[in-house]
């Protein structure tokens, strides 16, 4: 297995959620991280917690991805990881549904998350070392009604993830999507009836399910590539 320890890893929408269990986790077992986020006080705190360094910022800002990589180098002198994970929910019918409100969640799921993939990469490439994950959805493999454009903003991180591992497929950079079906986090706290009850998962996915199954992914060894991985709560069908 691949020793983390003291490797350091730079991850996105780290305030809460899948970001901030796997921040803890990663914390806990050694490696040193760098941390983002909008909210100014979730961030303070969290960062002062894990005494890890941080880039305060709307991840759709343009220059966070290299401030990010920045304070990396700056504080550690390397960067090993990056957990692509800050993302928004937006879902609607055709007739509820406000387009500019979508656009946000394209610029946010999408466009911010390839900035921060690039930045990253070019760095790993140039070190021939390092690892990539993406954090996706089990709606990057399969669509709900009124979910088509949240569902696409995935699609489109797993049509990346894929397009990237074969481009650096015989190099020792590494690419893996992470793909969760439901799980307890802010990212439904609009919905008016939430998942859990209307798809009848009474157990749902915690956010630390999904952090260990990320830091069991990073401690393969280094010729084993885990491309992508599908992780579901027992009751979620679909």
């Amino acid at each position: 297995m691949t020793e983390l320890k003291e490797q350091v890893a730079v991850i996105t929408g780290a305030t809460g959620g899948i970001g901030k269990a796997t921040a803890e986790l990663f914390h806990a077992n050694g490696i040193r991280t760098v941390l983002h986020g909008r909210n100014r006080a979730r961030l303070k705190d969290i960062a002062a917690a894990l005494q890890a360094p941080y880039v305060l910022g709307d991840i759709t800002e343009q220059d966070v991805p290299k401030k990010l990589l920045d304070t990396a180098l700056a504080e550690f002198r390397r960067c090993d990881i990056v957990v692509n994970n800050a993302a928004i929910m937006e879902i609607g019918t055709v007739e509820s549904v406000d387009i500019e409100v979508i656009c946000k969640m394209v610029r946010v799921n999408v466009e911010a998350a390839y900035r921060v993939a690039y930045t990253f990469l070019k760095h790993f490439k140039q070190n021939d070392f390092g690892h990539l994950i993406n954090i996706s959805s089990v709606l990057g493999t399969k669509v709900r009604e009124s979910a088509g454009a949240y569902a696409g903003t995935k699609y489109a991180i797993e049509a990346l993830s894929e397009a990237l591992r074969i481009e650096l497929a015989r190099t020792n950079v590494k690419v893996t999507s992470i793909e969760p079906g439901l799980v307890m986090t802010e990212l439904h706290r609009k919905w008016d009836v939430h998942p859990k009850e209307a798809m009848q998962i009474p157990t749902p996915l915690q956010p630390g399910d999904v952090a260990e199954i990320i830091w069991q992914v990073l401690s393969q060894k280094p010729h084993v590539r885990i491309p992508k991985i599908l992780i579901m709560p027992k009751d979620h069908a679909i």
